[in-house]
Formats: structure tokens, sequence, C-alpha cells
């Protein structure tokens, strides 16, 4: 990580956990379709539902950090913002395969956002209650992918789930000497990412690339945005990958895929990742379902020039 992205980091914590969205953009997506519906499809043996967490407000200098002020504009008013920065929706899949049912990342929780924090009702709406989880995926163990597995109280929010989580993201994390290998701006996120991890420890398991968590769900390697990011590639008429963070927006980082995210432990190694990712989906017309993306986050990545642009399935 550079100085210039510890600074980043720094500056804009406040800015993140307040989600100081202008009005009118962040009631423009509170009646957005994904707070009532449910977009639902099958892939091969999973039937998927993507469920929506609510969405978050990222600083400017968080999602365009390569971005001049003149580029930037016309980029956070097509995501509904505005200069100071604009909302991202957060698409969690649940996944029923055979008598599992599986989120990959639970969340925010209630304490990150007011926007954010939502999951455990729209399931609940769609007809699931948390104690009908068998399976808790992360991708990642960032605030806003990991936030809800405890209630206020402490207590499990699904209490009857597996967890699974990359050997490397737990060792990063779990560092009992972070303070002295991280930059100060990750230890919020490293005391949450403990807590998260921790009240899971003892139904926990440790994955690692090129495993199957599932016949069919194989772990995938994307390091960069954090040290042990992985996605999840699903069998089936064709493939499809479940990115997490790897291409973190599918307005800017389509587009930009040589552009940097501001959140990106690595930011060298999230690029390149980033761009293999993209070319191997464009190439073999892999179906794609991102985190942070349009709602639902479900398609495909189309060459365009030297970059690429994002056609909703």
């Amino acid at each position: 990580m550079t100085n210039r992205d510890n600074l980043s980091l720094s500056a804009t914590r406040r800015e993140l956990l307040a989600g100081a969205l202008s009005g009118a953009a962040a009631l423009a997506l509170l009646r957005g379709a994904y707070a009532a519906d449910f977009h639902r499809f099958t892939h091969g043996a999973f039937d998927i539902t993507v469920v929506s967490d609510g969405f978050i407000t990222l600083p400017a200098e968080i999602l365009l950090p390569d971005a001049t002020p003149r580029e930037r504009q016309p980029i956070l008013a097509r995501l509904g913002g505005d200069a100071a920065g604009a909302p991202v929706q957060a698409n969690i899949p649940l996944i029923r395969h055979g008598s599992d049912l599986i989120l990959i990342d639970n969340g925010s929780g209630t304490n990150f956002q007011a926007s954010a924090g939502k999951l455990a009702a729209n399931l609940k709406a769609s007809g699931i209650e948390p104690e009908a989880i068998t399976k808790v995926i992360f991708t990642h163990a960032h605030p806003d992918h990991s936030g809800a597995t405890t209630t206020d109280d402490g207590k499990l929010l699904y209490p009857n789930a597996e967890y699974f989580v990359s050997e490397t993201e737990w060792n990063f994390w779990t560092d009992k000497d972070y303070e002295a290998h991280m930059p100060a701006a990750l230890h919020d996120f490293a005391r949450g990412a403990q807590r998260d991890l921790f009240a899971v420890k003892d139904r926990l398991t440790l994955v690692k690339s090129g495993q199957e968590i599932l016949p069919g769900m194989l772990v995938v390697e994307t390091a960069g945005h954090t040290p042990g990011h992985i996605s999840f590639e699903l069998a089936g008429d064709g493939d499809l990958l479940i990115t997490g963070d790897a291409c973190t927006n599918d307005v800017i980082f389509f587009e930009y895929p040589g552009w940097h995210f501001g959140f990106d432990t690595d930011p060298e190694t999230a690029l390149k990742n980033r761009r293999m990712l993209l070319d191997r989906a464009a190439s073999e017309k892999i179906k794609l379902l991102g985190y942070h993306w349009s709602y639902p986050g479900v398609g495909y990545a189309e060459r365009k020039d030297s970059a690429y642009r994002f056609v909703k399935a």
C-alpha cells in the first residue's frame, strides 16, 4: 500500500462510516427495486436468489483515486452520487444446493451505514429465517461483507451455519501484531474482522484456491483487494463467477480497468487480477455476479476497444 493510499484511507474513514449521501440520491436508491424484489435464477445444480443488503456510500477519492475532477463528475452522476461520493449496492447471493442454504458474505450489519444491513430483513421478506442458513462463505473480511456475523448483543445472527474463509485472509486479519504490520488506516478494519472471525472460530473452515466447497463450487484466488480475497466459480451450462470485490464496480472498472480502487490492500495485484478476471470472462462468456454492481449485479463482460462493457443478463 502506498503513502497515497494510506492518506486516502485515513481521510475518508469517518465519511465512509457516516455514509453522507445527498438526500435525493439516497431516496432514489431506497425506492429501487432491490428493496422489495428478489432476482432469482438457476445455474446448474444451484438455485440462486440475489438479496440486497442495501447500499453503502463511498467517497469519491476511494471510488476514483486515479480520476481527475473532470473525469469523476460524470461517473459519479451515473452512480447516483455527487462530487463528494456515490452509493454502491450490496448484492448477496443466497444459494440453494441440495439441503444447503448458503450465503456468499453476510453484509454490513446494523452499525456500519444506516442504508445497509438490510439482508436479514430482506431474507425474512423472501421467507427465509436466519436459522435456515447452513453455510456462510466470506469472499473477504471487510466490514461490509462480514459485519453481520453477530447481533448487537454478540450472538450469532446465523446460528446454525458453518463458516468459510480463505486461509490467507484469516492469517492476515487475525495477526496478533497487526498494529505493527498494518497501516493505521486498517486498524479499525482489523478489529472488526477479528470480532467477526473469532466469533465463528469453532465452526470455521479455512479454504484455499482450487478447493471445492460443494460439488461444482470452486474457490478461485482473486487477491489484491485483500490478501486473501476469493471468488467462487459455479459449474453449470457455462460457468458463473461470483466475484465479491475482485472487480468492485461495474460502471467504473469495466470501462477503466487500469484504474485503482482506494480500499485495495495491494493495488497492483488487485489491478492485475481484475484484468485477468475480466479478460477471461469476456473470452469464455462467463456469467458474472458482482457485489457492488448495479442490482442484481448479474451479467457478462464484453470487450470494448481496450476496455470492457457490462451487459446485464
